[in-house]
């Protein structure tokens, strides 16, 4: 029962985590993925008293930082989800996203507590690979949320809580394309036209996912109105793309670009680089954390603007505060 109290409270955060940062109406609540090693029961939204008793489970939960107000709204949740189930949990975290050795570190604290079961959000998805093990050994499951991890060895992850993550990227290039589909009409190999992409890292699988859905569906929706698309920039998202093709022979060019830290402040140079440059009509940001830093860009520029004619179209994924007074604004489409 243990495994199936941890997946509900996950199921409980990332609900909360969207409401909280004021998802967008269309956004689903996150499905629970699971392994093909179990096949746990769908987490229902009242389960019955007796599997909601808690006893004295006691969870480790170990979110990617606590720098946006998406994770301090996640850890909202988890004390919500745990006072409803009567356990205790114990949320950590680095205090970035790219501290990945600060959370490899608090993985193995955690696994030393024997927790009833540990509850995963990885900064970094091939680097936890390294302390997997550790929890199967001890015989502690492993829930992720967030950001599943890919590769993990069968068995080790109970289950995943997460947004299709392809999918949402591929939403925000659907709610973009119209806007600017105009000038990607008028685009020539001698006259092309540029789209950003900034992302914060490409280690975590939520965000790798995003910004290649966001791709591959603007290479779609480009190729199906006679248009050719180039990606430029981080060798990840470059080599991974689908439908891309050389620079020179293209008519759009997205070009991708990651910041050394996860942070607002590393995002912004990024941002104005691609800002300033005279090809450039659309950005897209993957998460709060490039939101703001695209903001904080701007701020300098003032270059955004919803209106395709009036300046650069930009979209920002998640919804903190600084991203919907933006749109209100209308600084974002």
């Amino acid at each position: 029962m243990k495994k199936r109290i941890l997946a509900i409270v996950l199921s409980t955060v990332m609900a909360l985590s969207m409401v909280a940062c004021g998802g967008a109406a269309k956004e689903e609540a996150p499905a629970a993925t699971e392994t093909p090693a179990e096949t746990p029961a769908e987490a229902p939204a009242e389960a019955p008293a007796e599997e909601t008793a808690g006893g004295s489970y006691s969870f480790q939960v170990l979110v990617k930082s606590f720098q946006s107000s998406y994770w301090q709204a996640a850890v909202i949740g988890i004390d919500k989800a745990a006072a409803e189930l009567g356990v205790t949990a114990e949320t950590k975290g680095p205090d970035k996203e790219s501290n990945v050795a600060d959370q490899l570190q608090m993985f193995k604290d955690a696994v030393e507590k024997k927790p009833d079961g540990i509850g995963l959000a990885a900064c970094d998805t091939t680097a936890i690979l390294e302390v997997l093990p550790l929890a199967v050994e001890a015989g502690i499951p492993i829930v992720c949320f967030d950001t599943a991890i890919p590769d993990a060895p069968e068995g080790s992850v109970y289950a995943t809580v997460a947004t299709d993550n392809v999918a949402a990227g591929a939403e925000a290039a659907v709610n973009m394309y119209p806007v600017i589909k105009e000038k990607i009409a008028a685009a020539s190999p001698s006259a092309q036209v540029r789209i950003g992409e900034l992302n914060q890292d490409a280690t975590a699988a939520n965000i790798i996912e995003r910004g290649l859905g966001f791709i591959d569906k603007m290479i779609e929706l480009a190729a199906a109105d006679g248009k050719k698309v180039a990606v430029v920039g981080n060798e990840l998202y470059v080599g991974k793309a689908q439908g891309a093709v050389a620079e020179a022979e293209a008519d759009v060019i997205i070009e991708v670009a990651v910041p050394a830290e996860t942070t607002p402040e590393a995002t912004a140079p990024e941002a104005s680089k691609i800002l300033s440059k005279e090809d450039t009509i659309a950005i897209f940001a993957s998460n709060e954390t490039t939101a703001n830093g695209l903001l904080t860009a701007n701020d300098q520029l003032d270059v955004l603007n919803a209106d395709p004619a009036k300046g650069i179209v930009a979209a920002g994924f998640d919804a903190g505060t600084r991203q919907k007074t933006a749109v209100l604004d209308g600084v974002f489409v």
